[in-house]
């Protein structure tokens, strides 16, 4: 169709096989959609789409994408709020029947329904570094790293030590929104695919944890959707990453923290003394 219908927070351009999405990155757009930019969503993915009375003056048009086509969506689990659905367009009531035009133009071409097998739209660029509560966590493409934060980290972290999680070993990831009690990003681990996490996240070298403004939805979610995209397209036959050599002054430092936790009693003799060497042999 090649048209373009705006809204608020976004405009959607019409194409023969696609809809591109353009977020606004004004002060009162989501932090969520200014954090997306911008997404080309294929007809494929799509199961159909709706035009709804809004709130005050306006109507809501909404693309219903398959289940298992997009990782950002999947990442989130349905714990998006409305105001943060990248597939809601709100527009001004007086463009009502122009949206309306766009629907009954869209849906003929949508001839997909049911799950899809593989992720149809890419997952958001960006960011793939976020401060979590208790430590950062950063995405290289192949291998996921967390490093714990002095303030933060439970003493069970520390003691683990900070963490690479080559993708080839993931079988996927476990996002609770920071917008509700305890969020989290939790690594899951192929070899344990369908085994529930037993450890709270807080004590799970695997997990990064959610709260105080850390880890917020525009920053952790996106994150979340690149490591999941990540782990289906390398599959089983994923080879792991070796971890690379480590900053002396990195090693140093942790070094110095476990020193303080020995001398407070909370790292034995013999786990002072292990961890000490793992940390040696890092460099």
């Amino acid at each position: 169709m090649g048209d373009v219908l705006a809204g608020f927070h976004a405009a959607w351009e019409f194409e023969s096989d696609s809809v591109l999405i353009r977020y606004e990155r004004g002060i009162r757009t989501p932090k969520l959609f200014q954090s997306l930019g911008e997404r080309r969503v294929p007809l494929a993915a799509l199961a159909g789409v709706t035009l709804t009375p809004g709130k005050r003056g306006t109507v809501v048009l909404r693309a219903e994408p398959r289940p298992g086509a997009d990782p950002l969506l999947e990442a989130a689990a349905g714990q998006l709020k409305d105001g943060s659905d990248p597939y809601r367009l709100v527009v001004p009531a007086e463009r009502a029947t122009l949206a309306e035009y766009y629907a009954d133009e869209l849906r003929p071409l949508l001839t997909e329904s049911g799950p899809a097998d593989r992720f149809l739209v890419a997952a958001p660029e960006g960011p793939r570094q976020f401060k979590a509560y208790d430590g950062k966590a950063s995405f290289d493409g192949s291998a996921v790293h967390f490093r714990w934060s002095w303030t933060g980290a439970s003493t069970a972290k520390w003691k683990a030590g900070d963490q690479s999680f080559a993708v080839a070993d993931l079988g996927g990831v476990e996002w609770r929104s920071p917008e509700v009690f305890e969020g989290h990003l939790r690594l899951l681990r192929r070899d344990l695919a369908g085994a529930k996490p037993t450890v709270p996240a807080d004590q799970d070298p695997a997990t990064v944890v959610f709260g105080l403004g850390y880890g917020p939805v525009h920053e952790s979610l996106p994150f979340a959707a690149a490591v999941l995209e990540a782990v289906r397209a390398k599959g089983a036959a994923a080879v792991p990453t070796p971890a690379g050599r480590r900053d002396p002054a990195d090693i140093a430092e942790r070094i110095r923290h476990l020193g303080e936790l020995h001398r407070a009693g909370l790292v034995t003799d013999e786990e002072f003394a292990a961890k000490k060497a793992e940390l040696l042999a890092e460099l």
